[in-house]
């Protein structure tokens, strides 16, 4: 096997054997940087990727090939045969593949040494890149040239980070779409309309007395709400993505005893919070991540609510109602040994705890209501106290954490509602919370300048209002953002990307 054609070459230069193609980019004068892309650990396969004017040096430099007929790198195309140390011994076998810029992901000559995955491997290789002229890759080097050499604008570079740690299929799906540049797109036809706008109120404001042509003050309103709208679609997704891809926030309230805790065992599957006969045992928040389906979920377990005049377990207590405020899904657990059947079966609910949340619970947050140690009583049918202060019914079912009864049907039921409470994912594209920021800077400038125009004031002053939606929509995408800006979100990337 000496060439194997790189599924990554699509419309990448073709034909014999070649030497590195040079070429003028904006970066070309910076170092050549290497590191590992794959995980870290011990797999099968590993792959060490470079990007710089040294690349095709240095991989012709330690490269041997296993085929007599190998003339040269052809470019995206995978060679297979040895890899050297800087002294001329064999590391491993191998397949190399020659990226020349600028069609490569950085824009810049790449090359990628795909090798065993041990770590001793790895590390020889590395070192002998960094002892023949390569520098170790910061975090999101790789994609951060690519973004300065204009391989992508900011906001598909973040998808690439996203995408890998996209948690589910939704969240991985929404990561698609802005790498591809769905959004990007349409935030730039968004800016392409108001910098006509632009155009035309430059005029007006620097030719006020010639006879020009301007947009008269109802078509300009037309113009601004209709751009404003175009924002409000983009951002109206925000929520559901920020839950997809982060984690909705699902809480366990309830009574002291009531069994929140061995019922977040249970989902979780380990013994992560304390369980005692002793009422108020858990006395602060306890915060873990599962997956109901193929939904992130942040669970909480909260301390009991009840009256207390233990300063700690009073601290836990307010800590609780806290965490419910903040909560994308509520999970009322009742004590289902508590009590008797005349009580199960009343109008009022038992357990006041539960009562007080089921009406003060905002109408828009989605609640449950869990029977916990169904496996030593339960009720005949849903409780007539079971209904929200508006007279809605919420999800009702038995569960027992000891025995796992309801467990799995409860994940679903909660999947079910924390998604059915959002706007429907539809084929839009959602932006992430940074870029969320930037839209919704720029759709409130819109607004204001609806009203400025409607109030009747100067151009030269409404021209101020546009200028700045302008920018906020620059910044959405990274046109022209600040280095701050980009060290944040660049350092969120891993090193090999």
């Amino acid at each position: 096997m000496s060439e194997i054609n790189h599924a990554d070459g699509a419309g990448a230069p073709a034909g014999p054997a070649a030497a590195p193609a040079s070429h003028d980019s904006p970066s070309s004068a910076q170092t050549t940087i290497a590191a590992l892309a794959t995980a870290q650990g011990s797999g099968g396969i590993a792959i060490v990727r470079l990007s710089g004017p040294l690349s095709g040096k240095l991989l012709a430099r330690l490269f041997v090939p296993g085929s007599a007929a190998f003339t040269g790198f052809r470019p995206w195309t995978l060679h297979h045969g040895r890899i050297l140390d800087a002294s001329g011994r064999e590391l491993d076998d191998v397949l190399c593949v020659l990226m020349p810029g600028p069609g490569s992901y950085t824009g810049e000559d790449c090359a990628e040494i795909h090798c065993h995955g041990g770590q001793a491997i790895v590390s020889a290789i590395l070192e002998t890149l960094f002892a023949c002229g390569a520098v170790p890759a910061k975090r999101g080097e790789f994609s951060r040239r690519a973004y300065l050499n204009g391989r992508m604008d900011l906001s598909q570079a973040e998808a690439v980070a996203e995408l890998i740690a996209a948690p589910g299929r939704e969240a991985l799906e929404q990561s698609l779409r802005r790498l591809d540049g769905e959004l990007s797109r349409r935030v730039t036809q968004v800016r392409s309309r108001l910098e006509t706008v632009r155009v035309h109120m430059s005029l007006a404001v620097d030719f006020p007395d010639d006879e020009v042509e301007i947009l008269d003050r109802p078509d300009f309103l037309v113009r601004v709400r209709e751009a404003e709208q175009a924002l409000q679609e983009l951002l109206c997704g925000v929520e559901r993505a920020r839950v997809t891809r982060s984690g909705a926030r699902v809480v366990l309230a309830g009574s002291v005893n009531a069994g929140k805790s061995s019922l977040m065992n249970a989902l979780l599957g380990v013994s992560r919070a304390l369980v005692t006969d002793v009422p108020g045992t858990t006395r602060d928040f306890i915060e873990e991540s599962v997956l109901f389906g193929d939904l992130p979920v942040r669970l909480v377990d909260t301390a009991g609510l009840r009256d207390s005049d233990d300063t700690v377990e009073s601290l836990g207590i307010e800590r609780s109602r806290e965490q419910i405020e903040r909560a994308d899904c509520l999970v009322l657990v009742v004590d289902g040994s508590a009590g008797d059947a005349a009580e199960d079966e009343g109008s009022v609910c038992p357990d006041r705890v539960v009562g007080d949340l089921l009406e003060s619970a905002p109408a828009d947050l989605p609640v449950l209501v869990l029977w916990n140690k169904a496996d030593l009583r339960r009720p005949s049918g849903r409780p007539a106290w079971c209904r929200r202060s508006g007279g809605g019914l919420p999800p009702f079912m038995c569960v027992s954490a000891l025995t796992g009864e309801g467990i799995d049907r409860f994940c679903e039921t909660a999947r079910d509602c924390i998604l059915g409470s959002l706007p429907p994912a539809g084929e839009s594209v959602a932006p992430n919370d940074r870029q969320a920021r930037a839209l919704r800077g720029a759709a409130g400038e819109l607004s204001a300048l609806s009203r400025d125009i409607e109030a009747g004031q100067l151009y030269d002053l409404l021209s101020v209002r546009l200028d700045m939606a302008c920018a906020f929509l620059d910044d959405a995408i990274g046109v022209g953002t600040a280095q701050d800006v980009l060290n944040r979100v660049f350092e969120s990337f891993c090193i090999g990307k």
